[in-house]
């Protein structure tokens, strides 16, 4: 069943990255003024994964540092992870 009580009603993150989404009576992809259009998909896929592509570089380093500041708990975290993949079947 789903959450939404209408089936026409966008969901919450339809236009995410775009404000409070458009006006009614406003043509899609371009501003109520009539000014120029919106970020194009493409440009909001790209900044997606430049974002995506930050927070995992920072999860890296912390775990980096994790490991060099906990080197017991590192060492069994690399014990359990390799025991995991000798037991996984492909």
């Amino acid at each position: 069943m789903p959450d939404r009580d209408f089936h026409d009603t966008p969901s919450p993150g339809a236009d995410r990255g775009t404000g409070h989404g458009t006006e009614s009576g406003a043509a899609p992809g371009r501003q109520p003024d009539g000014g120029p259009p919106r970020e194009t998909e493409a440009e909001r896929e790209a900044e997606r994964r430049r974002r995506r592509a930050q927070f995992l570089r920072d999860l890296a380093e912390a775990r980096q540092l994790r490991d060099r500041v906990q080197p017991r708990r590192a060492k069994t975290a690399r014990l359990r992870h390799a025991m995991r993949m000798r037991t996984f079947r492909w």
